[in-house]
């Protein structure tokens, strides 16, 4: 068994204007790819190379000795949970579950919108914003580089790329209208939802 990035959810240019064809290009088609084929070259052989990744991350996520595995394997998990985030047509006020899990935890969709912008933006660097799900109520946090919740077993609902690769092709250097792009325009919440059931 080898890690998988699988098939992007939808054509490359599905996502324009707010992603371009050409960044999905770039990004699937060469970083994404790029992880996919390093971490499978650093698991090959090992004990392991048949592992589910969740459970691969999770066993090594506190060894500094596989710093370079890890960092890999992340990037694969990460990347394929971001554009299955990611839809033509989303953002929009969410319905269902996801949207009671709002109410409670932020008093509102516009005050939600606001606080992940805000917490998203204290990245420095590279890295990840999250809406996780440890408990009973939702949360956002942020990863820099690699990192992820799920290698530490916490319930993962959405995220958004922050690395430069994911947005600098069409926004150069304004991260924030690439996260208000994203929330307003592409956010998956029914595959928000699908992760509650």
């Amino acid at each position: 068994m080898s890690i998988s990035r699988g098939n992007l959810p939808y054509e490359k240019g599905a996502l324009e204007p707010f992603i371009s064809g050409r960044t999905v290009d770039y990004h699937y088609g060469k970083h994404h790819a790029a992880y996919e084929a390093n971490a499978n070259k650093l698991l090959d052989g090992t004990d392991m190379q048949n592992d589910p990744i969740e459970t691969i991350l999770q066993k090594i996520v506190d060894d500094p000795s596989q710093a370079v595995l890890f960092n890999n394997v992340a990037q694969v998990w990460n990347h394929t949970f971001y554009w299955n985030c990611l839809k033509p047509r989303g953002g929009g006020h969410p319905q269902g579950r996801f949207a009671e899990l709002v109410d409670d935890a932020f008093d509102g969709f516009e005050s939600f919108l606001e606080q992940f912008h805000t917490i998203a933006m204290g990245v420095f660097g590279s890295g990840y914003a999250w809406i996780v799900m440890p408990r009973d109520r939702i949360e956002i946090t942020i990863t820099a580089n690699a990192d992820t919740p799920i290698a530490r077993g916490i319930k993962t609902l959405f995220t958004i790329d922050l690395w430069e690769h994911a947005y600098y092709l069409d926004y150069k250097n304004r991260r924030a209208d690439y996260l208000e792009a994203v929330l307003k325009n592409l956010a998956n919440w029914d595959f928000v939802n699908s992760r509650l059931e």
